[in-house]
């Protein structure tokens, strides 16, 4: 059984080999188990990590917004079996870049239309494009950020972003296959056309307000600029060179874009705060943000075998994948946390665990890239579920 210093032990040791600083919160029935932070978040000016060291959440953002999503689904704003199209007309008729037997790429209509519950699974055929791909999806995607760009000088929202994408074809039919990628910017946007607000004023007033998290958001506010951890890569010898995160932009004052796959940046005290409030049935401090059915709904494997195929690697093992979230189905050897329990990872190395069936969550930060998510995360998960009696 681990004890408070075994974890305090691993993250001196990230701290003093690994990464320039990093902090852990794991939390139990509202009650802090464990706080803990080390080294530092901006090595030049000497700034240690501390309660108030903000990080980027990249793609753990989309745990927080697929839960402002399933807010709306429970008052009856939307089904996950309605077709998007009927919140966003521009997608009623999809297409799909087919690859052909001789190499090339005939564009036809999709078979079936995309759904909701496509969009919070990622399984509607949009992936985050890369340049380097000579795929019709990615190029279609890529040429629309541009377009849109040069239309809104580079203020265009989430939701006009969704709307020109729908003329680019699908990577295959929606339903078919798991793809990591731009679904989650599909969910944002149904948030914006369901609330009419945009999504940061709705997950402001739904989740941060009502659980007092003051430090997370897309825009910095105050002296939060300052307070933000430096983002490092991590150098083949094993120096750290700050460099400028790819969204950072996006947090000043004057920025327009409010993203579902990632944006938002916390602390570890704001973040933890959330995950206990799923961990306990959707309630913190006797404050409800969403029901323990729909979390229960939202930890429940949606994948079939092929899209679990698709999904499964080393750091996946165990895991399947529901609405936004992975959840873990089976523990197979690998891990010592519990079945049902879920969360996400950002791709500078945030990550999150929450454990309704303990009334647990664990929530760990730092900002670097490569994030070298697998030796970190599953030394924090194994760590701090050995903290359960």
């Amino acid at each position: 059984m681990s004890v408070v210093k075994d974890l305090d032990a691993l993250l001196q040791d990230f701290a003093d080999h690994h990464v320039p600083g990093a902090g852990c919160i794991v939390m139990k029935d509202g009650k802090v188990l464990y706080e803990g932070y080390k080294g530092f978040a901006d090595l030049a000016a000497g700034r240690k990590v501390d309660e108030n060291t903000l990080f980027r959440l990249y793609s753990m953002t989309k745990v927080i917004v697929c839960t402002g999503a399933l807010i709306l689904f429970e008052r009856g704003k939307f089904a996950l079996n309605d077709p998007y199209s009927d919140y966003f007309p521009e997608w009623k008729e999809s297409s799909v870049a087919e690859l052909t037997g001789n190499g090339t790429f005939v564009i036809r209509p999709a078979k079936r239309p995309i759904r909701v519950k496509d969009v919070f699974n990622m399984a509607c055929g949009l992936p985050y494009p890369s340049p380097l791909s000579g795929h019709p999806t990615d190029k279609g995607m890529i040429d629309v950020r541009a377009m849109l760009a040069e239309k809104f000088n580079g203020k265009y929202n989430v939701s006009q972003e969704v709307e020109a994408m729908a003329q680019v074809p699908l990577r295959f039919d929606p339903g078919e296959h798991w793809l990591y990628g731009f679904g989650h910017e599909m969910v944002a946007a149904l948030i914006e056309r369901c609330s009419g607000m945009t999504v940061g004023e709705f997950l402001k007033k739904e989740i941060f307000e009502p659980l007092g998290m003051t430090n997370t958001g897309y825009r910095y506010t105050g002296g939060q600029k300052d307070q933000m951890a430096v983002l490092y890569h991590i150098n083949d010898d094993g120096t750290y060179e700050p460099m400028v995160g790819n969204m950072d932009d996006r947090h000043e004052p004057d920025a327009v874009y409010e993203g579902g796959g990632a944006g938002l940046f916390s602390n570890l005290k704001d973040y933890a705060v959330f995950t206990q409030m799923l961990a306990n049935g959707g309630v913190y401090n006797g404050v409800r943000i969403i029901g323990r059915n729909t979390i229960d709904m939202m930890r429940t494997n949606m994948l079939n075998d092929t899209q679990l195929a698709e999904f499964t690697n080393t750091y996946l093992d165990g895991y399947g994948y529901g609405l936004g979230v992975r959840t873990m189905m089976n523990i197979g050897g690998v891990s010592n946390s519990t079945p049902g329990e879920f969360g996400w990872t950002g791709a500078a190395g945030t990550w999150t665990s929450i454990d309704p069936e303990n009334h647990f969550s664990v929530v760990y930060m730092h900002n670097t890239f490569p994030n070298n998510e697998e030796y970190h995360h599953m030394r924090v998960r194994a760590v701090a579920y050995g903290l359960l009696e």
